[in-house]
């Protein structure tokens, strides 16, 4: 090593030497499962993406689910032969696979629900989960379902009355609480 004399410290060729094997720290060693499990539990950013991945798992891919089953195991009776409900849009919009006219939007009559697509607030699109939820419930759980078409609104949507097991849907959906009696008009708020 250098010796210091005054201020100055003259220079040395073992500063500059690299490292000799052996000596030092020891080589570093990856961390193990437990390190890194406890690493990533630790980590928000963990959470974060549960928290999406949730999210969106229950927002798209299980009503696409619920939506495909009910598809699948249950037919609609039209007038000029059958139809599917493919879709739930929300608590009182579907959207049909009919044998004649093909895929169509469907606008249920005698009830309005909540907004899905544009809601005013968070309350109300909870209402309207909760809505749509209710409608393939109904749709699940039924026999028999029916369908007469009253003409088409200013959107294009066909005008439907769903009937399940004899029932108008719109008074199901209105018992339940889900839905305010509907027709025409102005709509209320849901906030």
């Amino acid at each position: 090593m250098a010796r210091r004399r005054g201020d100055v410290v003259p220079y040395s060729r073992s500063y500059r030497r690299p490292p000799r094997w052996g000596m030092g720290l020891p080589p570093h060693r990856p961390p193990g499962p437990v390190t890194r499990f406890l690493r990533r539990i630790v980590n928000p950013l963990f959470y974060l993406k549960a928290v999406i991945g949730l999210g969106l798992f229950g927002l798209l891919i299980l009503p696409t689910i619920a939506d495909g089953i009910n598809a699948a195991t249950k037919t609609v009776q039209v007038a000029d032969g059958q139809c599917r409900i493919i879709r739930v849009v929300d608590g009182d919009t579907v959207t049909l696979l009919c044998d004649e006219d093909g895929i169509q939007s469907a606008r249920l009559m005698g009830y309005d629900t909540p907004e899905k697509y544009a809601p005013n607030c968070m309350a109300e699109f909870v209402a309207a989960e909760q809505a749509s939820w209710a409608l393939r419930t109904i749709l699940r759980k039924a026999d028999r379902l029916e369908i007469s078409q009253d003409g088409t609104d200013q959107y294009g949507r066909a005008l439907v009355t769903l009937r399940v097991d004899g029932q108008d849907v719109a008074r199901l959906m209105i018992r339940a609480g889900h839905a305010r009696q509907y027709g025409g008009g102005p709509r209320g708020s849901w906030c």
